[in-house]
């Protein structure tokens, strides 16, 4: 891994869901006197702290965590906006001499703060308003299969509900005539703006499915449907942003009358076993990344000591 000039140590924990990064981080924070940077798209959101398997009052009281359910759910925060806010708590946490722990799953979000984007123009208001028109004219899965014979490499990389994405990259496209894949493939990525350490957590897939599906009904238990019929009659916009997260989309189609619950359960898992092996072949493309099984976590101890004390 090349490092950069800038002395800025940080500590990046990857993997996909509900593979225990928090434990890891939590723990690491304790030893090496952390603080707990979210770089997750949908734990930014306010009012869904079940839902998005955000941290509790008792975690909180381990280390100060940052970016987490600061963000209202109409609103949408680009991987640009992101990196500009992880930035400042990066610098306030070094400016503490603690050690800033970057943990989560949005490949694209640790990209930005890593590397930076690359320098995409700025899309014209009328071209954008076109593609959100014929977005909601035709449906969300039209404008993903239009998507993807445009762009199939990143159209694997997410979810084909995810509004924000979906007209992000069509905008792009009708502006440009080149891709978001083109402009991440052309835009140099070999500078990191901070010297990091990427330790990534890996579970079998069999050993990954039992641990979703026992969360999930753990999410149920401690409110999750509550949480998510609290949202809706505070925010009855379907549109909005927060909507298209797993979990969130599945409940309130139940809440809607649109299925049974155990229906969307099913949907739920479903759509986060999806999720998972996208994060997955998304990191698995990371060189940088150290990758521990869940039994190995205490390995990464060393790692660690040696990263600091370089």
């Amino acid at each position: 891994m090349q490092l950069c000039v800038n002395p800025m140590k940080i500590l990046c924990i990857v993997g996909a869901t509900g593979t225990g990064k928090n434990e890891l981080g939590l723990a690491i924070a304790k030893r090496f006197g952390g603080e707990i940077v979210n770089f997750d798209s949908r734990q930014v959101y306010k009012g869904f702290p079940i839902i998005t398997a955000q941290p509790n009052e008792q975690e909180k009281k381990v280390c100060k965590h940052h970016l987490y359910g600061f963000l209202e759910p109409s609103n949408r925060l680009s991987a640009g906006e992101f990196a500009d806010l992880a930035d400042q708590k990066i610098e306030e946490i070094i400016n503490r001499e603690r050690l800033p722990i970057l943990i989560g799953g949005t490949g694209l979000y640790l990209k930005a703060v890593l590397f930076g984007l690359a320098p995409i123009p700025r899309i014209p208001q009328n071209i954008r308003e076109q593609v959100i028109y014929q977005y909601f004219r035709d449906g969300a899965l039209a404008a993903y299969e239009k998507l993807k014979k445009i762009d199939p490499e990143y159209s694997k990389k997410i979810h084909p509900r995810d509004r924000q994405r979906i007209t992000r990259a069509l905008e792009v496209y009708a502006f440009t005539k080149k891709t978001l894949t083109w402009f991440h493939k052309n835009y140099p990525k070999d500078k990191p703006r901070y010297n990091y350490l990427k330790i990534g957590i890996f579970y079998p897939k069999e050993e990954l499915a039992t641990r979703l599906e026992v969360r999930i009904n753990k999410m149920l238990e401690n409110g999750g449907l509550e949480e998510v019929a609290k949202a809706w009659e505070k925010n009855p916009d379907i549109n909005a942003p927060v909507w298209t997260s797993i979990g969130c989309r599945e409940l309130l189609d139940y809440i809607l009358g649109n299925c049974s619950l155990e229906h969307a359960k099913y949907r739920w898992l479903k759509s986060t076993k999806k999720y998972a092996k996208r994060q997955m072949t998304w990191f698995k493309k990371e060189m940088d990344i150290k990758w521990y099984g869940y039994g190995e976590l205490d390995k990464t101890f060393p790692e660690i000591e040696r990263f600091l004390n370089e």
